[in-house]
């Protein structure tokens, strides 16, 4: 069947740009989505987001051994389910630093400054506090306030202002340095996915046709022009024309596989597979960037962390009025800091948790604070294992190869250490567990961050914006040398944004659909 546009992939931007351009009655939209609905119930239940990693709403990719993390295999989960990783994140709302957009924009993109994408932020937008310069009111996406900020984390926000930090109440209006509470993609104390807010709305159009289960397994083409994409669904292959344009929204892993699997990225490469080359482009999978992070963590003498989630009481109360420790985001607050006060932005996120990983027992309480790069210098690649559609790239972020990185890292162990050990957690304190108190000297920070690095779930920029020689798409997003191809996801980042990606990325998708929205086939 013959669209006007087909957009692959329901995750942060393909339901935006989906949502976008079905709002126009006149335009045919096809979506398509690997993943099912986002109707598991827990999806909506902000604190049991840790328990969907590892089911059928996660891709449940790992990484290559990393050669500088003591070869160690991490996990890196991405949503497979309307919303994508929006129906499965920690829902923290973030924006990054306009340093961040500026530096893209200089990088040769026109239309990316901090100015430019800012007003797509707010289009997005319902901002429960209100509307300022910086937020909006009536958008699609719900921005709250913690419903019910735990008293670790309280005491957090206090304790890095004793450690000399300043209190932030917005991080997102441009000004990052500070400690203070995330605001969160959350509505009426339950998880507000892209689906929830985009896609739901727009399904009940005429103008827009949703296929979940449908795995696209490669783009069609008429010469240099994509006309649409193959498809799996229930055993059998489909055809979808698209009239005008494909737009690509499968997200940093999944978007530059699609392309590679059809015949566009490093000719020499695709061709040792069987593939035929549709367009030499080596950058694509190339650029690939992701937060990371450690955690330092203490045990707490008080039984207040989030542990008590395990309390059915707890869980009866959420379910009554969606109230209490369930409506948790669980990363409920934070700080950027820079460490080089000549930087551009702060180099260093820091993620508080009021809750333990402690193995031994699920029941301990206590609290972590995640030190983690928030402009990482490491860079990796992703390419394919093999033409099979159904096999999952090879991931290599190469993790701390920088060496800023490992230093950035051990300079947020010791700060921290320092706010943690501020007067406001002297109620709460109990024993540090981690990194744990015979790692002193700057070599055993080192080799505990090696063996604890985890990463935040970012990966981006395997199908870079701009001109160069690695470059994917152009700053309209359209693929160099393609015609009626464009990619829109935190793949087409230039560098990663210091900060948390999933608001990045639903304000991509807003951009997108305007610049194609303003054009006329």
């Amino acid at each position: 069947m013959e669209y006007d546009f087909i957009v692959i992939g329901a995750g942060s931007a393909g339901c935006v740009v989906a949502s976008r351009l079905s709002e126009r009655q006149d335009l045919k939209v096809l979506l398509l989505e690997a993943g099912g609905p986002d109707d598991h119930p827990e999806i909506a239940v902000p604190l049991a987001w840790r328990s969907l990693r590892q089911t059928k709403l996660d891709w449940d990719y790992v990484t290559t051994p990393q050669e500088h993390c003591d070869s160690r295999v991490i996990k890196m989960p991405r949503g497979k389910v309307y919303g994508g990783s929006s129906s499965i994140n920690a829902m923290i709302y973030q924006r990054g630093s306009p340093s961040d957009y500026d530096g893209w924009a200089r990088l040769g993109n026109a239309g990316w400054t901090w100015a430019e994408v800012l007003p797509y932020f707010m289009k997005s937008e319902h901002q429960e506090r209100g509307a300022s310069a910086h937020h909006q009111v009536g958008g699609m996406l719900n921005i709250a306030d913690l419903r019910q900020p735990n008293p670790l984390t309280v005491a957090f926000v206090e304790a890095a202002q004793q450690a000399g930090l300043r209190k932030n109440d917005d991080f997102n209006d441009g000004e990052q340095e500070g400690a203070g509470f995330h605001q969160v993609t959350q509505k009426d104390g339950q998880r507000h996915s892209a689906a929830r807010a985009f896609l739901h709305p727009a399904l009940k159009r005429s103008s827009l046709k949703a296929i979940p289960h449908a795995m696209v397994t490669r783009l069609r083409f008429d010469g240099r022009r994509c006309i649409g994409a193959s498809y799996a669904k229930e055993g059998r292959q489909h055809e979808a024309v698209a009239r005008r344009e494909v737009i690509l929204c499968g997200g940093a892993v999944n978007s530059p596989q699609l392309l590679m699997l059809s015949g566009i990225g490093d000719g020499a490469s695709l061709a040792r597979l069987g593939i035929e080359v549709v367009k030499d482009l080596p950058g694509v999978g190339k650029n690939l960037q992701d937060h990371v992070r450690v955690f330092v963590s203490h045990f707490s003498k008080q039984p207040v962390s989030l542990a008590r989630m395990n309390d059915p009481q707890e869980r009866a109360r959420y379910e009554k009025g969606q109230g209490g420790v369930w409506t948790s985001n669980l990363g409920e607050a934070g700080a950027f800091v820079k460490l080089d006060p000549a930087s551009p932005a702060p180099e260093l996120q820091l993620i508080f948790l009021p809750l333990i990983d402690y193995p031994e027992n699920p029941n301990a309480h206590g609290y972590m604070l995640a030190p983690g790069l928030a402009a990482p210098q490491s860079k990796g690649a992703l390419e394919l294992r093999s033409a099979d559609p159904y096999q999952p790239p090879l991931i290599n972020p190469n993790y701390l190869a920088a060496d800023d990185d490992m230093q950035t890292l051990a300079a947020g162990v010791k700060l921290a250490r320092q706010i943690l050990a501020a007067p406001a957690f002297a109620p709460y304190r109990g024993d540090e567990y981690l990194p744990g108190r015979r790692v002193r000297s700057d070599e055993d920070i080192q080799a505990f961050i090696r063996a604890r690095l985890d990463n935040i779930f970012h990966p981006t920029g395997t199908c870079k914006m701009g001109n160069d020689r690695l470059a994917v798409v152009n700053d309209r997003l359209q693929v160099h040398g393609i015609q009626s191809l464009r990619v829109a996801d935190g793949s087409i980042m230039p560098f990663i944004v210091n900060a948390n990606t999933n608001a990045p990325c639903m304000m991509i998708g807003e951009k997108c659909a305007a610049m194609i929205l303003d054009e006329r086939p």
